[in-house]
């Protein structure tokens, strides 16, 4: 699977008809579902956005909660059971859910935000005030990043 990069504003139309970014669709080319999945974030006024092979690693990962623990059936409910998938027309368009539109305020523009495996789907106002308060708290606390692994695969070998 390719990443999902880079924000993409596109229009959508008075049927919910939006183009998925091209570079988001040859990220998931390889996927038997040709379309997306999404479910509403349960952290941000927006739309939560990945392939079925996300959902599958993701469903993988839950065997780790207890069997009919409250965790295990909060998760589920907000991921699994909200999910929908969304097939792509002839030209790359999906319909947004009405439910999800106006959940994360989108109206006749949707900004496609990459998040490396997956992606949201914003009010591109919304998208862009949250972008300033992001970028204002990095300016005074650096967010953590991941520890990369090093090149060549060998564990303590220094990458480049």
């Amino acid at each position: 699977m390719g990443l999902f990069l880079s924000t993409f504003t596109n229009k959508v139309d008075s049927k919910g008809r939006v183009s998925v970014p091209a570079t988001f669709r040859a990220a998931l080319k390889q996927q038997d579902f040709q379309g997306v999945i999404l479910f509403r974030s349960y952290t941000d006024p927006c739309i939560e956005g990945c392939g079925m092979d996300y959902l599958e690693r993701l469903s993988e990962g839950l065997e780790s909660l207890p069997t009919f623990s409250s965790d295990l059936d909060e998760f589920t409910q907000l991921v699994f059971a909200s999910s929908v998938q969304v097939p792509y027309d002839q030209t790359g368009r999906i319909v947004l859910p009405r439910d999800l539109m106006e959940h994360a305020g989108i109206t006749d523009q949707a900004a496609f935000v990459g998040k490396a495996r997956t992606f949201q789907i914003w009010e591109p106002a919304a998208q862009k005030r949250k972008m300033e308060q992001l970028l204002d708290r990095a300016r005074q606390a650096p967010p953590k990043g991941p520890v990369l692994p090093p090149r060549g695969g060998r564990a303590g070998e220094a990458g480049s």
